[in-house]
């Protein structure tokens, strides 16, 4: 057999093997959707519940514990009482609130984006819990933030897709999240939203009424990006949960 036929049969056998190991792959990734979905559906009812204070945490002052995935279903459908979405200027009621993708929905004109809302009861008291989306230095940041009915904070949760480990990152590391609650919205009446402020001057976060929260340090375009997001969301917000009082 001349060597030209070899290398022949050696292509044809690599591209064989290419399509066999693409196959499987793409039967494998195929198979493992359901399983995605799921665990992308448990995560996002952890954070709206941990956002109003439905966790595990306990004593523990350092750590972010979740309601566990095996129990979160169950967790979820006894705390989240109503779901809607506000979309140009109308709140409507859906349950198809959850399945809701912020990120796409970033991406449209505001008179098209479908915004939701869920509305939560723990302890006889109500928590309107608010999805958010924007951008840190590197690349998307996203949080809930649950509000009760006088407007003011009642927990966070932050993560992000890219800020820098040790700085921008530790938007999702619990002190940062905790200093939120308690922070009120308004001032005077009106909205102003939170800031994520250098040199507030009040570094334990004692003052809950001047509309900030310590940044962190190194990290004031992230910062930035948390305050811009709050600010601009909550603000489609305000009216309507106040409404719903």
């Amino acid at each position: 057999m001349a060597k030209t036929d070899g290398n022949i049969y050696t292509l044809i056998f690599a591209t064989v093997m290419v399509i066999v190991v693409g196959g499987i792959l793409a039967g494998l990734a195929q198979g493992l959707k359901p399983a995605i979905k799921e665990n992308e559906r448990y995560e996002k009812q952890q954070n709206i519940l941990y956002a109003m204070g439905v966790h595990e945490n306990g004593d523990d002052t350092g750590s972010v514990n979740f309601i566990p995935t095996e129990r979160v279903e169950g967790e979820y459908k006894k705390y989240i009482k109503q779901s809607y979405i506000l979309q140009n200027g109308k709140l409507t009621e859906s349950e198809e609130a959850f399945t809701v993708d912020m990120k796409k929905q970033s991406k449209l004109p505001k008179s098209e984006r479908k915004m939701p809302l869920f509305v939560g009861e723990r302890e006889g008291k109500k928590f309107y819990v608010i999805p958010m989306y924007g951008k840190g230095l590197w690349d998307a940041i996203w949080g809930y933030i649950a509000l009760d009915q006088e407007l003011v904070v009642q927990g966070a949760y932050f993560d992000h897709k890219g800020e820098t480990p040790g700085l921008g990152a530790n938007i999702k590391e619990r002190y940062f999240m905790d200093d939120f609650i308690g922070e009120y919205v308004m001032e005077a009446g009106k909205y102003e939203g939170i800031t994520v402020a250098k040199g507030n001057n009040d570094p334990v976060n004692n003052t809950k009424d001047d509309n900030e929260v310590d940044a962190l340090a190194g990290a004031t375009i992230t910062g930035d990006g948390v305050s811009a997001m709050i600010k601009s969301t909550l603000k489609s917000y305000i009216p309507h949960i106040q409404n719903l009082k």
